[in-house]
């Protein structure tokens, strides 16, 4: 027999794989779908959506040819977004690309070995499942998962497959938040006491899609496909279009915003939840038939769930009525604060040798310092990620897609965001503090699991 040099090199690869990992190790079948090093990885994009044209396609076009990838598909229930990324993704890239009505015509295409997905809020999860099931990597939009049940079925099919998932929570890739965690983790900050989060926009067209909507009928898509494991209510183009604007499709704020600011606090304390939530708010400003507030503060207790050791404060808040689009993330303790807007740890607000002197201790002062060098180009807009930190976050993933090596924001990442977003919700959906019981991985409020 003859055995190719690439062969021999992928026998003896899977060999290695199955003495080091044991029962753990990948399949023959799962390993042939591994890409080498010269092998061209194929991607389906599904969703074509404005996030995956506006930031994940001009990221990937930075690395495509480079890392030896290409994009082959694309999976869109509506058929002018479906017919329109085709067309759109054969001229950038300079070669047809196959649309797909469903993600079942996507993947029967064995044509794929990783995907983008952007979809609904309340479809990434469900989506992930039927990607990693279908033997895909995947890229996936926060906010990962709105509900708990999605939320362990899509944990435990991502870990079950052993495939490669990246969230899109591109903070993780940003070199001014590496910089943040590492000065934090090093001890040097100090034990935090409060974190101030906000996320404020004045855009009457925020998440609104009126011109669309318009054109949208049910004729052209699938709405049963759409609403997935969701009640089945009547075509509504607003929900399809607008989806963020509606419970049980999006948390709104929560998900969309939160998620992101939310999770450097996990990735900064190693703390994986909340202990409690409460949230107060409400539509205030654009009362356009919206079910989700369009303003929002929310209340964390972060700390160990034993409450041995003290714990902290976290708040978020949003308005929808006025605003820069300036991100707020400030971490503080008794030294000082770390402010992610400026990108600076300062003694701002430390404790000065007047005070503690009151009460025979010593001056707490934090040195002030850069997080990242000043001729770094970093942008704290809240569509910053567009650009640098999403580029390097797709780069992140596709480098992983060929090391096998976990990314920067693994499914993990995706699953404790999930369940602060889910508090969240459960908190402005009913009044009650919501708290996460740990044995049973399930957000309670008023002592009973939260459901849609």
């Amino acid at each position: 027999m003859t055995v190719t040099r690439r062969k021999f090199v992928q026998q003896g690869a899977m060999t290695v794989a199955a003495t080091m990992l044991g029962p753990l190790a990948i399949s023959a079948a799962s390993y042939r779908r591994i890409p080498g090093a010269n092998d061209r990885v194929r991607l389906g994009v599904v969703g074509f959506s404005d996030r995956f044209r506006h930031a994940h396609l001009p990221s990937y076009l930075q690395h495509y040819k480079e890392l030896n990838f290409d994009i082959t598909a694309v999976s869109d229930l509506w058929k002018l977004r479906r017919e329109e990324g085709a067309g759109f993704l054969a001229q950038q890239l300079g070669h047809g690309v196959r649309a797909c009505r469903n993600n079942d015509e996507l993947y029967a295409g064995k044509d794929i070995d990783a995907v983008f997905i952007s979809t609904a809020d309340f479809q990434h999860a469900l989506h992930t499942i039927e990607a990693v099931k279908a033997n895909c990597d995947v890229y996936c939009e926060k906010p990962f998962a709105e509900t708990m049940d999605d939320n362990r079925k899509a944990l435990k099919a991502v870990k079950d497959s052993g495939k490669i998932v990246q969230i899109g929570s591109q903070r993780r890739s940003g070199k001014n938040y590496i910089a943040a965690e590492a000065f934090i983790r090093s001890g040097k900050f100090g034990a935090i006491n409060m974190v101030e989060l906000n996320w404020n926009v004045n855009q009457p067209g925020r998440w609104r899609r009126p011109k669309l909507v318009a054109q949208c009928q049910e004729k052209d898509l699938d709405w049963k496909r759409f609403l997935l494991n969701r009640p089945y209510e009547p075509f509504d183009p607003r929900k399809y279009l607008e989806y963020r604007l509606f419970w049980p499709y999006s948390s709104g704020q929560p998900g969309q915003w939160m998620s992101h600011q939310i999770d450097t606090v996990h990735w900064y304390t190693g703390l994986n939840h909340p202990r409690s939530v409460v949230a107060n708010g409400g539509i205030y400003c654009w009362p356009d038939g919206r079910t989700n507030w369009d303003t929002t503060t929310a209340v964390f207790d972060y700390g160990p769930a034993d409450k041995k050791a003290p714990g902290f404060q976290v708040v978020f808040s949003s308005r929808m009525g006025n605003g820069d689009e300036v991100t707020t993330e400030i971490y503080y303790s008794t030294g000082g604060e770390l402010n992610l807007n400026t990108n600076k740890i300062s003694p701002a607000g430390g404790l000065t040798a007047a005070f503690a002197q009151e009460m025979n201790m010593p001056a707490n002062l934090l040195p002030e310092m850069d997080l990242v060098d000043r001729n770094t180009k970093i942008d704290v807009r809240a569509n910053a990620g567009g650009d640098e930190y999403t580029s390097a976050h797709v780069r992140n993933w596709m480098e992983c897609i060929r090391s096998r090596k976990q990314p920067n924001a693994p499914v993990e990442v995706g699953y404790y965001h999930s369940i602060a977003n889910i508090m969240t919700n459960a908190a402005v959906r009913t009044g009650y503090k919501a708290t996460f019981d740990e044995a049973k991985q399930e957000v309670m409020v008023g002592g009973k699991p939260f459901v849609i």
